[in-house]
């Protein structure tokens, strides 16, 4: 059976202009996280927000007090250097640091904004470094990037070196508002097929119209920014998305 639903709002969608309060609504519409896409504008063509925001919204969202559980801030790090900013979004108050397979395999092994290395990272080294940082580690890929990328990275026998999760994007990232592409979901069905007990996120395009896709391919993590924070009852929304996850896992979640 897979892991219970976790509904995470991609506060991308939400009214910038009152934040806190939007984030702290979303947990007692009955989210468990917030999904926090953080985009540098140079591996995705946009920027949003940096570490201070993450800060400025932590106060008003309290810390999980186990792992996975709710108020995890499910930070998605859209950015060229993942591993410079681990430390920085660790301190902002981030739980889970999910960063892109396309951006590891290219960026370098410098752990600080202002440094620089000749050396390069991996993706097995960026998720044993998030660990030791003490969050919990994602690992994301794009539309146009393989699954099959990720089987050596899953199946390492050092725990540290195993992400806590996988996101697969369900749009080309970089911009909200985007269009469903039920094409990526194959993608979960065999991470599923493969892993039953990992938490497999879907990202892009997710709400009422397209959940049920998604869940049938064994998504339990549902990404969802304008269905949920454009809904005039976004409990409502939220609980619709979890009971059309744990329809499919036979039991309501936990």
């Amino acid at each position: 059976m897979s892991p219970a639903a976790i509904i995470a709002p991609s506060i991308l969608s939400a009214d910038f202009a009152n934040l806190g309060a939007e984030c702290s609504k979303m947990i007692d519409s009955g989210a468990q996280w917030l999904h926090i896409d953080i985009m540098d504008g140079h591996f995705v063509p946009n920027i949003t927000f940096g570490a201070p925001v993450v800060t400025k919204i932590r106060s008003h969202v309290d810390k999980p007090t186990a792992k996975h559980g709710k108020g995890t801030f499910d930070c998605h790090m859209m950015i060229a250097e993942p591993k410079k900013w681990v430390k920085e979004f660790q301190k902002a108050g981030c739980d889970l640091y999910c960063f892109h397979y396309e951006a590891a395999i290219s960026s370098t092994a410098a752990e600080s904004p202002e440094s620089t290395s000749e050396l390069k990272t991996s993706p097995k080294e960026m998720t044993r470094y998030i660990h030791d940082c003490g969050m919990l580690a994602g690992i994301a890929i794009k539309p146009d990037t393989k699954v099959g990328v990720l089987w050596e990275i899953l199946e390492t026998k050092e725990d540290k070196e195993r992400p806590d999760m996988v996101l697969v994007m369900t749009v080309h990232p970089g911009f909200g508002g985007q269009k469903f592409m039920a094409s990526e979901l194959p993608k979960v069905a065999e991470l599923r097929k493969r892993y039953p007990d990992l938490n497999i996120e879907v990202d892009g395009g997710l709400g009422p119209g397209t959940i049920d896709q998604a869940a049938d391919a064994g998504a339990n993590v549902i990404v969802a920014g304008s269905a949920v924070f454009g809904a005039k009852d976004p409990a409502e929304v939220i609980a619709k998305l979890r009971e059309a996850v744990d329809k499919r896992r036979g039991k309501e979640s936990l």
